[in-house]
């Protein structure tokens, strides 16, 4: 719950607050410096803007304060120590406004500084002048009214995008408005119609302001160069009334030559000029043409303007008159044999002359009289007339044409009697006649009638050949003459007069001849392409005439070329080397009697049987060209003598082949088996290999792989496969044979499993297995009253299950084949009480030992006299070692104290011979 008088309470406390204030504020006075503040303290303001000034002071509690300043004022706000004053409408360049405020009897005064700046607004370049000679100095001046500060402005003359000067107004005074920049330049060509400017930059970046940047309006300025020179006028002195005559000026060294004005003047006649401009040249051109009001002397003006100047040049000229002459005929078509008058006129000062004979004065007309002939016809008439302008003699003339009529001639000239053309080409068939009028010409054979056609281009062939009778007639009379037409072409060698193939027969005579068209008549000559020489006359026909010949047929008009293949024929006749009089043929070779017979035409050919066996037979002939498909002999031919007749159209031959009959070797099943059969230990023979043939060959055979070894009985190592060769003159014949090597059995292996003691009750197994070939047939004998023994599919396996007392005993295992019979015995024993195995054991191994000291010499001696049994004997036991595996080998047998024991073994010869071993442990 609040205490009493919260309100004094609250009171109490301010004035308690308001009295620690006073003090400390009194403190203050005393002990610190007060100041008065004005910010900003320096401003930069755009012309015509606003500002707000803040006046401040530390002074506690100041009496009064203020801001004084001549700039209007648009509003003010106040506070404790602060005063904020917003001045508007700032035009002054600079202005120092006062803060101030009363402390402690004191006045504290703060000072600024305010300055204003113009933006570049208006940049002007003064006008450049309208034309600028080019070497001469100009003046570029720019002008920025107003802007400022001016040490803060920097102007720049500009060519385009090039600097021409640049000038800063750094340290001008800070009142300083506006800048004025004038530059001096020199004017080129290149500074045609280029654009100049001024660019002004007002740089306050340094005052926190940014950079303004304003630029002129461009202007161009125009250059030019005129040359000092005068235009060269190029005129005629002399001017005739009612003609043109060319007219033209030039000038060279002007710049730009397409802003030059030129124009041509005769008198107060401006001439419509062609201007061209090239370069720094120009050229213009006109025609002048004086009127008869203008005859006598006049000026020719040609002027050439540029950039405000100009060049003139005058040239005087003499306009005069002068009319053609006038020439006339009394006939201008006249009959041959009339009189005619020519005469020749001219102007009142013209002296005239007619055909070189002048007249007798200026003024006068000159005149000829002649008697019409044909050589007059077409004659030209010339007459002359000359005048003297201005020291300058001038002439003209005119000529006339005398027109003759006469009857046709025709000359050798113009239609000779002989035309001689080659065929081909076109030609332009003309026979002309001179007459007036104009004689028509018409040429035609006298035979046929067929017209030639004159005047006109067309083909020259063979069968315009011929003379023709022509007719010139006109209105006066008619001319006729014979011409004669030859048409010359080159020669041409047809199969008429000049075949392609001659046939001449072997010891005639002949000659070879070709007779060739053409006009000129052509010569002919034939030649062998491989000889030298021509042939010509006649030959006495041989073998080494027949072949391919040349003949050539030559004029004024070319060549003809053609080959001629001559062939000579004669009769049969034989060779021995192409068909040999004794032959063999080879069975099986199909292989035909080659029988090659000489003759023209090919002599047809058969041979046959005479006597004997082949009486009777056609002998198969090979053709001479070999086909993919030639016949051949399939079956056996006949041996025996055969007449081979040859005949052709020019005669016969015969001759006598003996033929005889031979065969390569050959081997079959039935001559050389391809399995035989050997028996091991027996004398080694060779294999039973035959071949057939003739003659009668040799065989041999050998071992494929691994050479077979020397040896004289038979081994199982002789097994495998050999290949047999038979060999004679006509070729080989081969074949496989395989060889297999049979052998009597051999027990190779009997044991007992398990090797161990067999318990009463207990199984046993025991394994036989023989090598032999062909394959053994095996065999056991148990011990007598033996049941329950079971035997496997192939007899190899003997098994017991539940042995008991009667299993016990010597059993044997016997392989038998075709070759003979091998047994070996193993003893098996089922065990008893201890005791009587011990026993049991000791006899059985004493009767053993002593067993195995008798057979000694007899194994040594006689068991291993086939089987190559080694006995070695040791401190322990005994063993009996098969050098080729028949026997037991190294511990064959298990040992008495395994209970099974081996027996022995016996081996079975085909004789019934009994060999055995017995094995036995010590």
């Amino acid at each position: 719950m609040p205490g009493p008088w919260p309100g004094l309470r609250r009171a109490l406390l301010g004035l308690w607050a308001a009295l620690s204030l006073g003090l400390l504020g009194l403190s203050a006075v005393a002990q610190e410096p007060f100041w008065a503040d004005l910010q900003p303290r320096v401003a930069l303001v755009e012309r015509g803007g606003s500002l707000w000034l803040n006046c401040s002071t530390n002074c506690p509690r100041p009496e009064r304060g203020g801001l004084e300043t001549s700039l209007r004022r648009n509003g003010t706000q106040r506070g404790l120590r602060w005063l904020a004053r917003q001045l508007v409408d700032i035009r002054e360049p600079e202005t120092q406004p006062v803060c101030f405020f009363r402390c402690a009897r004191r006045t504290l005064q703060a000072r600024g500084l305010i300055r204003t700046f113009q933006r570049p607004d208006r940049v002007e370049l003064m006008p450049l002048p309208p034309w600028q000679p080019v070497g001469e100095n100009f003046t570029l001046s720019c002008r920025v009214p107003g802007a400022g500060p001016r040490g803060s402005l920097t102007l720049t003359l500009l060519r385009g995008a090039q600097e021409l000067i640049r000038r800063s107004f750094v340290g001008e005074p800070p009142r300083a408005r506006g800048a004025v920049l004038t530059a001096t330049v020199l004017a080129r060509r290149e500074d045609h119609e280029a654009n100049f400017s001024c660019r002004a930059e007002l740089d306050l970046r340094p005052h926190g302001l940014g950079l303004f940047e304003n630029s002129s309006a461009p202007r161009q300025l125009r250059t030019f160069t005129l040359s000092p020179d005068s235009p060269r006028l190029a005129a005629p002195r002399l001017l005739e009334v009612g003609l043109e005559r060319p007219v033209s000026c030039a000038l060279e060294g002007l710049f730009p030559a397409s802003e030059a004005h030129i124009y041509l003047a005769l008198g107060d006649q401006r001439l419509n000029s062609k201007v061209m401009r090239e370069g720094d040249a120009l050229t213009a051109t006109a025609t002048a043409t004086a009127r008869a009001e203008e005859e006598g002397i006049g000026q020719l003006v040609c002027n050439v303007t540029l950039g405000g100047e100009s060049r003139e040049t005058r040239e005087n000229v003499t306009v005069y008159s002068f009319p053609e002459p006038l020439l006339t005929l009394s006939e201008p078509i006249a009959p041959e044999g009339t009189t005619v008058t020519i005469t020749c006129t001219a102007g009142a000062r013209a002296l005239v002359s007619l055909d070189g004979v002048q007249a007798v004065g200026s003024g006068q007309p000159a005149q000829l009289q002649l008697n019409a002939t044909e050589n007059d016809d077409r004659r030209d008439f010339f007459c002359d007339a000359t005048l003297e302008v201005n020291g300058e003699i001038l002439s003209k003339n005119r000529s006339a044409e005398l027109r003759v009529l006469y009857a046709p001639r025709l000359d050798d000239s113009g239609c000779p009697r002989s035309w001689t053309w080659p065929e081909g080409p076109e030609q332009t068939l003309r026979c002309e006649a001179r007459g007036n009028p104009a004689p028509s010409v018409h040429c035609a054979r006298p035979d046929s009638g067929a017209v030639l056609a004159l005047g006109l281009l067309g083909p020259v062939t063979r069968a315009l050949a011929g003379t023709y009778r022509c007719r010139a007639a006109n209105v006066l009379g008619e001319a006729v003459k014979d011409v004669t037409l030859m048409v010359e072409y080159a020669p041409a060698l047809d199969s008429v007069g000049c075949p392609e193939r001659i046939t001449w027969l072997e010891g005639t005579e002949a000659s070879l001849s070709c007779v060739a068209h053409g006009v000129p008549p052509p010569t002919v000559s034939c030649v062998r392409p491989e000889e030298d020489g021509v042939v010509e006359g006649l030959l006495r026909v041989a073998r080494e005439h027949a072949g391919t010949y040349r003949c050539e047929a030559t004029n004024a008009r070319g060549s003809a070329a053609k080959t001629v293949a001559v062939t000579v024929e004669y009769g049969p006749s034989f060779e021995e080397l192409s068909c040999p009089s004794n032959w063999t043929w080879v069975e099986g070779s199909g292989r035909l009697f080659s029988c090659e017979v000489e003759g023209k035409p090919e002599p047809s050919l058969q041979c046959v049987g005479s006597g004997g066996a082949s009486e009777g037979l056609l002998l198969p002939l090979a053709s001479p060209a070999p086909t993919p498909r030639a016949s051949s002999i399939s079956s056996a031919l006949a041996p025996g003598i055969y007449v081979c007749n040859a005949t052709n159209p020019h005669g016969s031959v015969v001759k006598t082949v003996a033929v005889s009959a031979e065969s390569p070797p050959q081997m079959d099943e039935s001559t050389c088996p391809s399995n035989q059969t050997w028996l091991e230990g027996a004398e080694v023979a060779a294999l039973t290999c035959a071949a057939g043939g003739r003659p009668s060959p040799s065989v041999r055979c050998y071992r494929e792989g691994t050479p077979r070894p020397e040896r004289q009985r038979v081994s199982r190592n002789d097994a495998g496969t050999y290949r047999c060769v038979a060999t004679n003159a006509h070729g080989t014949d081969a074949r496989t044979v395989t060889v297999g090597v049979e052998y009597r059995p051999v027990v190779a292996e009997l044991a007992a499993s398990p090797p161990g003691g067999v318990r009463p009750g207990g199984n046993f197994t025991l394994t036989c297995r023989a090598e032999a070939w062909p394959p053994a047939q095996i065999s056991w004998r148990a011990p007598p009253g033996a049941p329950n023994i079971g035997l496997s599919s192939n007899n190899s396996t003997l098994s017991v299950a539940g042995a008991m007392g009667s299993h016990g005993g010597e059993y044997e295992c016997a392989a038998t084949n075709a070759h003979g019979r091998h047994a070996r015995r193993i003893m098996v024993r089922v065990a008893g009480p201890w005791m009587w195995v011990a026993v049991g054991g000791a006899a059985g191994g004493a009767a053993l030992l002593a067993a195995g000291a008798g057979l000694a010499f007899y194994v040594q001696s006689t068991a291993c006299k086939k089987g190559e049994y080694n006995v070695q004997e040791a401190e322990s036991s005994g063993e009996a070692v098969c050098l080729n595996g028949a026997g037991g080998g190294a511990g064959g047998g298990p040992s008495a104290e395994d209970g099974l024991e081996a027996a022995g073994s016996t081996e079975t010869p085909a004789g019934d011979e009994v060999f055995a071993i017995q094995l036995t442990s010590a």
